[in-house]
């Protein structure tokens, strides 16, 4: 579960089923419930519904393919399914291999391609979007998130920097925020985001939701866990079951050794891998082994298949798993893959702590020399470089 899922979820307004290949999966008896279905009544699958046959009937209508593309990838956000992404894909269908579709289209086809950590087709497609729309406000913050999440810093700030004259202060300011956290100004960037947060007055909810998140993981990162509770008891006051949310607080519980708060916290979110795996997280830490062990095997199986697939989306869920496991060495190798692809403080956090269980402080250089370069502030980060010097 990465940063630009959460961020995505705003641009988006502003597990998958086994792969055949997999061991089929086999219920201990008639009456488990394997999936729960989304009710016939329910008004959202109602209007899905309805546009799906609009769109049928009217399949090359750009403007309604994009508008049902949207719902889907917003719901798939929430849900945490990537299925609805594949559905907004085959909304798209007409246009989804033209090198150039319309602007609509080919944001849209951004925003899935970056999904799958497709990175250099989704810039592509964003700098084509910009080419012919350069006011458009939704592409620029796109174009920021996704290179943020690549560690392009200077281009971010860049593409950041065109937002002041398109969008709102608080966007604009949390995209410049979200960049200096991570480059030496965390100090300076929290306080100038949480002002601008109280000052803003009536704000979408989901954007609440999105600024209190990153201020609580600010807020953790400089240890300062009284103020991060406070602010994601906020978040969680506005969207209980916001996905990403749910992971970032489960985290911060999990580092607190308050494991049994996110096991009562995601009792009912299983369905998530990411918050499956911070579930069994807090029960191993409470050393409760019986339904550790289904977990473990639960999770197994749904990364399993997602490897048979060519998913390598998960990578840094994979490679806490194997931590879990006690197999630093796979974490490892994961975590390195990942770190080439994204360089989150989650993904620098995880190798670091891949390395220090695999006492290979030579294979976290590449993770020591990016914190020197950028001047990155991270309290946890910092603890593993200790223990990465203790162990040379």
């Amino acid at each position: 579960m990465t940063r630009i899922q959460n961020l995505l979820s705003l641009i988006a307004l502003l597990g998958a089923a086994l792969c055949a290949q997999a061991a089929p999966y086999l219920p201990a008896s008639g009456a488990q419930v394997i999936e729960t279905l989304p009710r016939r009544g329910d008004p959202v699958q109602q209007e899905l519904r309805r546009l799906r046959a609009q769109l049928n009937a009217q399949p090359n209508d750009v403007a309604l393919a994009a508008t049902l593309a949207r719902r889907y990838i917003a719901l798939g956000r929430s849900e945490t399914d990537p299925r609805y992404l594949g559905y907004a894909q085959a909304a798209l269908a007409p246009w989804w291999r033209q090198p150039a579709p319309p602007p609509e289209v080919r944001l849209l086809r951004a925003t899935l391609l970056q999904s799958t950590h497709q990175f250099p087709a989704a810039l592509a497609d964003l700098q084509g979007v910009l080419a012919q729309e350069p006011k458009n406000a939704q592409a620029w913050l796109t174009l920021a998130t996704v290179q943020t999440v690549q560690g392009d810093y200077a281009s971010a700030t860049s593409s950041c920097a065109r937002l002041s004259a398109l969008a709102n202060e608080l966007i604009t300011v949390t995209c410049v925020a979200q960049v200096g956290a991570v480059t030496g100004r965390a100090a300076p960037s929290e306080k100038l985001l949480a002002l601008t947060l109280e000052r803003s007055g009536a704000t979408k909810p989901e954007l609440q939701v999105w600024v209190l998140t990153l201020l609580a993981e600010m807020a953790q990162r400089r240890d300062a866990a009284t103020v991060a509770e406070a602010r994601f008891q906020r978040a969680l006051a506005l969207d209980p079951h916001d996905s990403y949310l749910l992971g970032a607080y489960s985290d911060f519980l999990l580092e607190q050794k308050r494991p049994s708060r996110v096991e009562a916290l995601l009792a009912d979110q299983t369905r998530i891998d990411a918050l499956l795996l911070r579930r069994a997280l807090a029960l191993q830490q409470q050393g409760k082994t019986a339904p550790l062990a289904a977990d473990v095997a639960e999770l197994a199986a749904r990364f399993d298949a997602a490897m048979l697939r060519g998913d390598t989306v998960h990578q840094r869920e994979q490679a806490r798993f194997e931590l879990l496991r006690r197999d630093a060495t796979k974490a490892l190798a994961l975590a390195r893959k990942n770190w080439a692809i994204q360089k989150e403080p989650a993904d620098m956090r995880i190798y670091l702590e891949a390395a220090v269980q695999a006492r290979d402080r030579e294979a976290a250089q590449p993770v020591l020399d990016w914190i020197a370069k950028h001047k990155t502030e991270d309290a946890a980060a910092a603890r593993l470089v200790r223990q990465l010097g203790e162990s040379a």
